[in-house]
């Protein structure tokens, strides 16, 4: 499935992406989380995903190069896997990362087996997915799921476009938790928390935990 969003994030806008958002190490990605929202993300993924045993089955759906991917490793999982429509990403966690398995495809089309993963999850993916397309995506990420769904995404009540870089028709908040559970029965919140955001005042991101029921 091609879409206006694919055909940009495929292009040179998505490589621009990658470069923007590449870390030194694994303290500097976590030093940008703690100006962002004063918690180092290893941190909260640890908290959030005691749930489950170190050896459950994770797949991130737009894992670009596997950042958040690694901090999963650091914290104890080794079962990781990414679906990523930037090839040259691919390539590059390939370089960067062992026992990460990225896979270049799309998250309307995971090359997945039905209920395969323990866990699958966004960041700050669905926000550039255009409202008429989300649905799509929101049930295939249920599809390959067996046990839970996580997301941490822009936060509106309703869908909101926001201009991103410049450009219009790239980037919307919304409650993507209840969106998961309209397009989804059978979904139940485990847990949800607001995180303001500290370096754009006003804006707030949300992180939730969904389980199949």
């Amino acid at each position: 499935m091609t879409t206006e969003q694919v055909k940009v994030w495929t292009g040179a806008f998505g490589r621009d992406y990658t470069e923007r958002n590449r870390f030194t190490d694994d303290a500097a990605f976590n030093e940008f989380y703690v100006k962002r929202y004063g918690e180092p993300r290893d941190k909260v993924f640890s908290e959030w995903l005691s749930v489950l045993p170190r050896d459950a089955k994770i797949l991130e759906v737009g894992a670009n190069i596997g950042n958040q991917l690694r901090c999963m490793q650091r914290i104890g999982f080794s079962r990781l896997y990414g679906v990523e429509i930037q090839r040259h990403c691919v390539d590059e966690s390939r370089r960067l990362y062992s026992g990460i398995d990225i896979v270049e495809g799309s998250g309307f089309d995971i090359p997945f087996k039905d209920n395969w993963f323990d866990l699958v999850f966004t960041n700050n993916v669905l926000i550039h997915i255009a409202p008429g397309d989300l649905p799509r995506m929101l049930k295939e990420i249920h599809r390959v799921s067996g046990s839970r769904i996580m997301g941490f995404e822009y936060f509106a009540p309703e869908f909101t476009e926001i201009p991103y870089r410049g450009n219009s028709n790239l980037l919307w908040k919304a409650d993507y938790a209840k969106l998961y559970l309209e397009n989804n029965p059978g979904l139940k919140v485990e847990r949800e928390q607001l995180f303001p955001c500290l370096d754009e005042p006003g804006n707030t991101d949300k992180l939730f935990l969904l389980k199949k029921s």
